[in-house]
């Protein structure tokens, strides 16, 4: 049994369409074989922006109609025939979605709305892949995640309930495999009273991962459209390395620093049931990849890591007092209820610094929670570099006449917030 997963760039267009279903064809082999989706090309994007619009009460239309009019496109070329039922399946999400947004209210919480509507992404997507591969010749069923993948209602980054999904997958999912190809919108989950949740941005990694851990699957292969899991980001370090083989450890930290070729939860659960994850290039199906499993291996090249649209907020305490533990757990508690995470942190005597991915509406919050206590200074515009298993020439890389703000170093990690 094997896990497919394919992301938006490698179903942005009819060709691309059609080079999944040669990959399919030629890879997937004579095994059982489930296939998770993402959206289109940059298609959750464009709907947070309709999306945000809607709950502002202005005018989103046009936006909406661009990113239908593209799938439009596709379907079309695609499916020349308007009387395939592939048009008939997208033109009812299509009225499903203009309703949801419709019903979009600022009286109800922002993020349980975003998850009603931008999940169509990842449903459009999946539907139209289903209909196309039945085309094909490949004839498959469509599954709804939403009813396998049991969450929690933590809006925007639900919390799978593993139990019960682990239940739903091995009870359903294999007497349908059996028979035939399954395919699966990524990135949603659904709680026990109907409602869509998403998995956090990027999460069809980790519903690929979850799918393969109910199935106890071979491995999980992820197509990029890079050669495997690379040291660095090429649109910033032009002389990169893919590492044909690395531990789960390594790609986890490598993940929770914000390499962004991994969903950071994807590795956990395939992982605990040791299944290799596998990640391919669908520009080079031919390609070695990278394989990632339980291996132990001596040090390996730096990577380097770069997360963008950073903040970097510092507390002290009013009456120049040293910071406390008690201080501290405030602060703790407040950047848990507004869903901060921390991405570096740092104290001294009288203040304490974090490094966090850049949310406005999360950042004024935090202040109105704490500005009665702390003195509150941020800065926003950040950039975080991580260098994992640095070496002394990878550091005059990186660092070089950097204006940096804050760094912590171990062993093996350099990390640094700068302009």
């Amino acid at each position: 049994m094997k896990v497919f997963k394919f992301g938006g760039a490698s179903i942005k267009n009819p060709e691309a369409f059609q080079n999944l279903a040669a990959i399919v064809q030629e890879h997937g082999g004579t095994s059982r074989l489930l296939i998770v989706v993402s959206a289109m090309g940059k298609t959750t994007d464009a709907l947070e922006q309709v999306y945000k619009q809607a709950f502002q009460g202005e005018d989103y239309q046009q936006a909406l109609q661009q990113i239908w009019l593209h799938h439009q496109q596709v379907l079309a070329a695609l499916f020349p025939d308007a009387a395939s039922p592939a048009h008939e399946r997208l033109e009812q999400l299509y009225t499903s979605l203009q309703q949801a947004l419709q019903a979009v209210s600022p009286s109800v919480s922002y993020d349980q709305q975003y998850d009603q509507v931008v999940s169509y992404g990842e449903l459009f997507a999946s539907v139209l892949l289903h209909c196309y591969l039945q085309q094909q010749s490949l004839q498959n069923t469509w599954i709804d995640s939403r009813r396998y993948i049991m969450t929690d209602n933590s809006w925007r980054e639900a919390k799978v309930d593993w139990a019960r999904t682990e239940r739903l997958i091995k009870r359903n999912l294999p007497p349908i495999l059996a028979q035939q190809l399954v395919v699966a919108p990524g990135f949603l989950g659904g709680t026990g009273k109907g409602l869509t949740t998403t998995l956090g941005r990027d999460g069809s990694d980790f519903s690929a991962a979850i799918f393969a851990y109910g199935l106890e699957a071979a491995g999980v292969w992820i197509w990029k459209d890079v050669e495997g899991l690379l040291n660095a980001d090429p649109k910033y370090f032009p002389d990169t390395v893919c590492y044909p083989e690395i531990s789960y450890q390594e790609t986890v930290e490598m993940a929770y620093y914000g390499a962004s070729v991994i969903h950071p939860k994807t590795i956990k659960p395939l992982a605990n049931k040791l299944i290799p994850l596998y990640v391919k290039s669908f520009l080079n199906p031919a390609g070695k990849g990278t394989k990632i499993f339980d291996c132990r291996f001596g040090k390996i090249a730096p990577a380097y890591i770069i997360k963008e649209n950073q903040c970097l907020v510092s507390f002290s305490v009013k009456d120049f007092t040293f910071i406390s533990e008690k201080n501290l757990g405030t602060i703790f508690h407040a950047l848990s209820e507004l869903r901060m995470k921390i991405n570096l942190m740092q104290n001294s005597a009288i203040s304490f610094s974090i490094c966090s991915d850049f949310h406005q509406e999360r950042l004024h919050r935090l202040i109105e929670m704490l500005h009665d206590q702390f003195v509150i200074h941020y800065n926003t515009n950040l950039h975080l570099y991580t260098i994992k298993n640095y070496t002394p020439e990878s550091l005059q890389l990186i660092v070089n006449d950097r204006k940096i703000l804050m760094e912590q170093r171990t062993r093996t990690t350099l990390q640094f917030v700068c302009q």
